[in-house]
């Protein structure tokens, strides 16, 4: 059975999830990549290198995170969280979010692996949150 969840528990799944799917839009053409990212209970923050990605949300900030927990095929919860990305320049922040990051994915990535020889090339980013929606499929 496929039912909507609410507000407290689609949060609880963006805190309790750290890989999701970030989706962007360029010229009407949708693009879909998996990130990590961190949920502070407000905003979402992801770090990248610059790219493709970075390209398309600098023309169009409207984007999404989508984050999932499948149990099996016919047990799971999906959640998307719609809002507008946006580049944290200040350094005392960047810094912050960053050692969160790096606190929270110990084992490192190709972007953490770059990021440790050259800080200054990584772009750090948030999604504030304007709306999120959460379904589930759960069969007893």
């Amino acid at each position: 059975m496929i039912s909507e969840i609410g507000y407290r528990e689609a949060r609880e799944l963006l805190r309790d999830q750290n890989t999701g799917r970030l989706g962007c839009c360029s010229e009407s053409m949708p693009y879909v990549i998996p990130v990590n990212y961190f949920f502070d209970g407000e905003d979402i923050y992801i770090h990248s290198m610059p790219g493709r990605k970075i390209q398309i949300m600098r023309a169009n900030p409207y984007v999404c995170l989508q984050v999932d927990e499948i149990e099996d095929t016919f047990n799971w919860l999906s959640v998307i969280a719609f809002g507008r990305f946006e580049e944290v320049y200040d350094t005392t922040e960047r810094d912050r979010i960053l050692a969160a990051m790096f606190q929270r994915f110990p084992r490192l990535t190709p972007v953490e692996s770059k990021a440790r020889d050259s800080m200054s090339e990584v772009i750090v980013f948030r999604i504030r949150i304007e709306r999120i929606t959460g379904i589930r499929e759960h069969w007893p």
